[in-house]
């Protein structure tokens, strides 16, 4: 690797992050002879606007330079397959993911808005709000939060996941739904202290190393911000969407707005908005008490020009689902805040076309 090439190509950011390229470990070469330049990227994903964007991007910072007189960029493609399409990628092999009807993020700007719990929950919920339809919906979960991994406590998932074969690996199913986490990979005392090409190369394994089987719906716990595993995320699998999850204070509305963002310049769609922890509710007066405020979700959806799916109130049992690793849809489904995720579940069901 040429240092003053690098050097030039930490100016070029990945498109829709403020990160520099050769930071997300995409650069393969970076040789100068004779002053001609010769960069070689590497990518997975699903966007085909990308690689002619970087393309133009490194030809003009290199040629600004006195030491480049000619520029060639090779962009080599791991195309991730839309669902739809016939099934080749760039190579015959066929995708742990390919039989996973609808692929849908849950993200969130900031941390600490109950992103995992409210993950947790619709999995159930949609799981159980299937048998009223005539058959259950096949539904996986994917804790992408390599550095706090939650969903094996909230679906108290303790078992180990399975070798089935060489680099394939049986996810955990706990309430007749598929979880893969790093917390069921290693101690719960070993803190995971990684760089961000570990995390990009753990989410690709998590969706190319799992034997998912047939699935109606995968859904993605995402850690807060727009780093690593947002970005895999949308190089490696074809998302059909994303959740933004947000709290009603303008903090958390703010921030929300921020990371939905990124979903936009990754051409990954919003499917809505829902707020959490929204009011308190007095079970004998029914009166509602907005500890944090109100109506940030709503505003959050407008400004985003997305749908509002709705709200989920503070409620102890969901804390206590939590902790006690079963979701409050299934310890409480008669709770106010066990309805407000079946509605939002429905309303999901909807926006994806699940039946």
């Amino acid at each position: 690797m040429n240092e003053h090439l690098i050097s030039l190509l930490k100016k070029i950011k990945y498109p829709g992050f403020s990160r520099n390229i050769v930071s997300f470990g995409i650069v393969r070469e970076a040789t100068l002879k004779e002053q001609k330049a010769s960069i070689s990227l590497e990518l997975s994903l699903s966007d085909p606007t990308v690689p002619n964007l970087l393309k133009k991007e490194i030809e003009q910072v290199l040629k600004n330079s006195n030491a480049v007189e000619s520029v060639e960029v090779k962009i080599v493609v791991q195309k991730t397959q839309s669902k739809n399409d016939s099934g080749l990628s760039g190579s015959n092999e066929s995708k742990q993911y390919d039989k996973i009807k609808k692929i849908v993020a849950i993200a969130s700007g900031k941390g600490g808005v109950g992103k995992s719990t409210i993950t947790v929950n619709l999995g159930c919920s949609l799981s159980n709000l299937s048998w009223e339809n005539g058959r259950q919906l096949k539904i996986g979960l994917m804790d992408c939060d390599v550095y706090g991994p939650s969903l094996p406590l909230l679906m108290g998932a303790t078992e180990k996941p399975r070798v089935i074969r060489e680099n394939l690996l049986e996810p955990v199913e706990s309430f007749g739904v598929k979880v893969m986490s790093m917390g069921l990979l290693v101690d719960e005392e070993t803190p995971v202290v990684w760089r961000g090409p570990m995390v990009m190369k753990t989410i690709q394994q998590f969706a190319e190393n799992v034997e998912w089987g047939e699935l109606d719906l995968l859904l993605i716990d995402l850690p807060p911000g727009t780093g690593d595993a947002q970005l895999s995320l949308a190089q490696i699998l074809p998302l059909d969407g994303s959740i933004i999850v947000t709290t009603p204070q303008r903090a958390a509305v703010e921030v929300a707005r921020r990371g939905a963002r990124m979903f936009e310049k990754v051409n990954v769609p919003l499917l809505g908005v829902v707020e959490n922890m929204s009011f308190l509710l007095n079970e004998n007066t029914k009166e509602k008490s907005f500890l944090f405020g109100k109506g940030g979700g709503p505003t959050t959806a407008q400004a985003l020009s997305t749908s509002f799916l709705g709200e989920i109130p503070l409620h102890e049992e969901v804390r206590m689902g939590g902790d006690h690793g079963i979701p409050v849809v299934i310890s409480n489904p008669e709770c106010n805040a066990s309805i407000a995720f079946e509605s939002i579940s429905k309303h999901l069901m909807d926006l994806i076309g699940l039946d």
